[in-house]
């Protein structure tokens, strides 16, 4: 049977700012359904990555492909309904202080879709249920959540307008332990129920290697290895094996100013 094309696809895609090379030459592709995370130090370009594909930052050079559409260029309307395959989990929940939770979990659906206020506060209330919050907290201001509460409803909003693929970044920061693996499991069953493509930039690997498939790592503006999450402890680069175990001696060397 004929693959499809994947999901989304980078292909050489390059950006500098200024003197600044952030991305050099990434080559990256996720296939539909499955769960890829990207990993690196700080500065490495992850965020740089995700912000090429929604468009936010136009790449230098390279092309950007969804669903084997080019979409590097896109502008104008056409944007618009590209925008709408996507859901996000910003890192520090990013939700609106001035809003409810439900508000805030239906905020794209009555901005970018012109949903009724009515219908878009059952559909946040029933996404609110499938990560484990009662329709008690959907009148709270975020204010009155805990951390791992603002996680959750920063997913139940990811989820929301039922996206095809997911951006999660940093979706543990901020969080002790226990809530992490708590937020890590949510993620893991709600990529899952509602089939979704995922891509998540993290640097905490226990994180990495309990939501993904795959893991890719970026150093220095390129994709250095990409493999199947279970080969990460075998996989011979030393680069990948100093960041995955955390060793200040190895070839990454961090600069210590002052």
């Amino acid at each position: 049977m004929a693959m499809g094309p994947p999901k989304l696809e980078l292909r050489g895609v390059k950006k500098s700012f200024g003197s600044k090379v952030v991305l050099d030459g990434i080559d990256l592709s996720l296939d539909a359904g499955k769960s890829l995370v990207v990993i690196g130090g700080s500065g490495t370009g992850k965020s740089v990555m995700i912000k090429s594909v929604l468009g936010i930052i136009r790449p230098d050079a390279g092309e950007i492909y969804v669903d084997g559409q080019n979409v590097t260029r896109l502008s104008g309307r056409a944007r618009e309904r590209y925008l709408r395959k996507f859901g996000m989990l910003f890192q520090n929940a990013a939700l609106f202080d001035s809003l409810t939770v439900w508000e805030n979990v239906a905020f794209g659906l009555i901005q970018g879709h012109g949903m009724r206020r009515a219908k878009a506060k059952q559909i946040a209330i029933e996404k609110l249920a499938k990560v484990g919050l009662g329709e008690e907290v959907a009148n709270l201001s975020p204010a009155e959540l805990s951390g791992g509460m603002q996680k959750r409803v920063g997913l139940a909003r990811a989820i929301a307008a039922e996206p095809e693929i997911i951006f999660f970044d940093e979706p543990t920061t901020g969080l002790d332990p226990i809530m992490a693996d708590v937020i890590n499991d949510l993620i893991v069953d709600t990529v899952k129920a509602i089939g979704v493509t995922a891509l998540s930039i993290t640097h905490d690997m226990a994180s990495a290697r309990k939501i993904s498939d795959r893991i890719a790592m970026i150093y220095k503006g390129k994709i250095i290895w990409d493999g199947p999450t279970a080969e990460i402890d075998n996989c011979g680069n030393p680069y990948v094996d100093q960041f995955i175990h955390g060793r200040a001696e190895g070839p990454i060397k961090m600069e210590v100013r002052g």
